[in-house]
């Protein structure tokens, strides 16, 4: 297999969750550039996304759903198996974040990030992998941990809990599945620009905090994470199962 296809993914249908900015639109833009056709999937507008799409000639269908609701996301990934038909991955990178200090952390703050970022996370895994398991087809699922997947951080209890979570769920599935040519893997992002991250920015000696810790001297891009999510959905990847790749500009390293 010449190099230049074993990170192709020309042929391949792969839903994206979180699609309409930051990361997600990222990765759907990387997976266009690789030759990929993306379903995306959020609960507001991806004009953007799609324009992006368009402009790349890469196929794009946006769905509406709110991810909050985990029996709504299985039927939604039911829907586009069975209309447009199969898939071949799985990005789950829709996510929510609650700040809040943990001595005053509301159950709401609580169940609300726990219900997108890990419940719906595990029921869409759950739903993708039954249906590519009844028709013995082989998948790659990409879970978006984050570098609280291996830290604590500040006054963001549950979204902590839930980034430890995915990372546990990602391992777990793997062995279950792998022997069935499901690969399951996550990104852990550092600290990438986007709206989650935008309270940080804008807090000026949290931001030079950051940034200072930041071997690469650069917060991350979406197109960063993007190109690592093409590789995990690639032939490139296919001994990897239930691995976190950290892509964090070495601030883990530190």
């Amino acid at each position: 297999m010449s190099m230049a296809s074993s990170f192709n993914l020309e042929g391949r249908r792969v839903l994206v969750t979180g699609a309409n900015t930051g990361i997600g639109q990222g990765i759907c833009l990387a997976i266009g550039r690789a030759g990929g056709s993306v379903i995306g999937v959020g609960r507001s507008a991806m004009d953007e996304t799609a324009a992006g799409m368009s402009a790349l000639g890469a196929p794009f269908k946006a769905v509406h759903c709110d991810l909050s609701d985990h029996k709504a996301a299985q039927a939604m990934l039911d829907d586009t198996w069975s209309g447009p038909g199969p898939l071949d991955g799985l990005v789950n990178n829709a996510g929510i974040i609650r700040r809040q200090d943990a001595a005053e952390f509301s159950e709401e703050n609580w169940d609300d990030v726990i219900d997108v970022n890990l419940k719906s996370t595990f029921f869409l895994c759950q739903a993708f992998a039954r249906l590519a398991l009844a028709e013995k087809r082989e998948g790659r699922i990409v879970n978006v941990a984050s570098v609280l997947s291996f830290q604590g951080g500040i006054r963001v209890a549950s979204y902590t809990a839930s980034k430890h979570g995915v990372l546990g769920i990602t391992r777990a599935l793997a062995c279950e599945w792998a022997p069935q040519g499901i690969n399951v893997n996550a990104i852990a992002p550092g600290y990438v620009v986007t709206n989650n991250t935008e309270a940080l920015r804008a807090d000026a000696d949290r931001s030079a905090s950051i940034l200072a810790r930041i071997p690469a001297g650069r917060w991350g891009t979406p197109d960063d994470i993007g190109d690592t999510a093409v590789f995990l959905l690639a032939p490139a990847s296919a001994y990897m199962h239930g691995a976190t790749i950290a892509v964090d500009g070495g601030w883990l390293a530190r």
